[in-house]
């Protein structure tokens, strides 16, 4: 294959993955050919990696967006949370909810408290 064919392809490739709406493709195509090529990987190895790195590319987009569009008005995190501030039950609790397992099992968390709880700054 000469090198003016390989260069074809590879625009043919980029062109395709702009028309089709694949921004991951084209960012991170040539560095997969080259890693394919010295691993002599085979196409569907190379091809499987490419789509996965875009996947992954779309589910953080995807994550980011409904984060953005819930508009929410502060972020709170939990590493910020002082846990000795907590009454002894919501301790307890807070390791089960740093599991995530609710988010696997499709479960809400509901955080209530007292009328002005975290409202205000230490």
């Amino acid at each position: 294959m000469s090198a003016a064919t390989r260069k074809e392809w590879k625009e043919a490739i980029i062109e395709y993955s702009k028309e089709l709406k694949l921004p991951a493709i084209r960012k991170y195509l040539e560095e997969y050919v080259q890693e394919a090529c010295q691993r002599d990987a085979c196409y569907e190895e190379f091809l499987a990696q490419l789509l996965q790195k875009e996947c992954d590319a779309r589910r953080e987009a995807s994550r980011y967006n409904r984060i953005r569009l819930a508009q929410f008005t502060h972020k709170k995190y939990l590493e910020d949370l002082s846990i000795k501030d907590l009454p002894e039950d919501a301790q307890k609790k807070l390791k089960i909810l740093k599991t995530l397992d609710f988010l696997r099992e499709g479960r809400n968390v509901i955080l209530a408290g007292s009328p002005g709880t975290g409202n205000y700054a230490k």
